[in-house]
């Protein structure tokens, strides 16, 4: 049997599951085609290292112990996908670079680790003529043809506390709570936490809020004896207003109104309206860290395993996906270009409103 050369690399943020998902398929290939047999190639930053060619040979005992730690023993960055065929300053062919490292490593095909931007390029790669194979990551939830991305769970579970520790405080300090939680363009991470941690109201990019509904919300609470209120905002959460509007004409509008995020907007247009003193807690980054849940080891587990059983077949061009309760696999050029956002009937938000929780619509 030849010995297979297989590049794996993670790409754009961080999460809880990558180093878990690059054991789980290190230790499956190691396991179908004997460790003899395989070479794995660390490539580090990124698609940011596939283009300068820092790559190093990984040996098995790189891939023990880290099913349980956060981050990426690889290395991340963020390289936009929009700027990959843009030649810059550096006058760097960026693809022609990459595909110079690949047959440089002598490599028989790339794992890519990434969410939606990851997604692109691992496409464009693909379809100029290299092996890719793409693992979906992403806190976000986002990427199209997957129920579910490794990370995900993690973030829920942890923004889940976040809104949990908040109520302690909200109910002894009678406040108004809007706590901002990541998702740009999708609203499942705030969703899924918000009904998890028991959200009274919860603000997502896909359903625009009317300012006024969230504040008749607030004071209903207030009239049914209700002290404090609980607000879970994601970061690209709209108002009716800047959903009509363009990208750059709400960028415009906030930066004339001088605020800086949503959520700060949130607390002060509800104190100013109702006297309820309003805080806004922002968690960031947090949400991306630490060791990744049981559930999102053993997801990560199985995707890795897929793309060893995928190298095997030498399906090439495909994503690995969670489809149902099983294990299957995308091609990169169906899930590019598309995101999962979470729809008007989502049975959540549907669950959600049943139960009286407010999404400002």
């Amino acid at each position: 049997m030849a010995k297979r050369r297989i590049g794996i690399l993670t790409s754009g943020g961080d999460c809880p599951g990558l180093n878990a998902t690059i054991r789980g398929a290190a230790k499956a290939c190691y396991s179908m085609f004997g460790e003899d047999n395989v070479e794995i190639v660390g490539i580090s930053n990124g698609f940011h290292g596939l283009i300068h060619n820092n790559c190093r040979i990984m040996k098995p005992e790189d891939f023990s112990g880290i099913l349980t730690q956060g981050g990426t023993i690889l290395g991340t960055k963020r390289t936009p996908y929009k700027m990959m065929q843009v030649i810059e300053a550096d006058n760097i062919d960026k693809v022609a670079e990459m595909k110079a490292t690949y047959k440089q490593q002598k490599l028989d095909c790339i794992l890519t680790l990434g969410g939606n931007g990851t997604h692109k390029t691992a496409n464009l790669l693909s379809e100029e003529g290299l092996n890719i194979i793409g693992l979906p990551k992403t806190i976000d939830n986002d990427i199209w043809g997957t129920d579910v991305t490794f990370g995900f769970h993690t973030a829920v579970d942890i923004a889940t506390e976040v809104v949990d520790r908040i109520h302690t405080t909200a109910t002894s300090h009678r406040r108004i709570m809007v706590i901002e939680i990541m998702g740009n363009k999708a609203g499942w991470l705030t969703l899924y936490s918000g009904i998890a941690g028991g959200a009274d109201i919860i603000l997502i990019p896909e359903i625009p809020y009317d300012i006024d509904k969230v504040i008749d919300a607030c004071e209903k609470r207030a009239q049914s004896g209700k002290t404090f209120s609980i607000i879970a905002v994601a970061e690209g959460a709209m108002d009716i207003t800047e959903a009509a509007m363009k990208k750059k004409e709400r960028a415009k509008k906030r930066a004339e109104a001088g605020e800086t995020t949503v959520t700060n907007r949130i607390a002060k247009q509800i104190e100013a309206a109702t006297g309820f003193e309003s805080r806004t807690v922002v968690p960031g980054h947090i949400l991306r860290g630490g060791s990744p849940s049981a559930y999102d080891r053993v997801l990560a587990t199985k995707f890795g395993a897929r793309a060893a059983m995928l190298i095997k077949q030498e399906k090439y061009g495909y994503t690995v996906a969670k489809i149902g309760s099983k294990i299957s696999e995308n091609k990169l050029s169906d899930v590019t270009m598309k995101t999962k956002f979470v729809p008007e009937n989502d049975e959540l938000v549907i669950t959600g409103k049943s139960i009286g929780v407010s999404f400002g619509d």
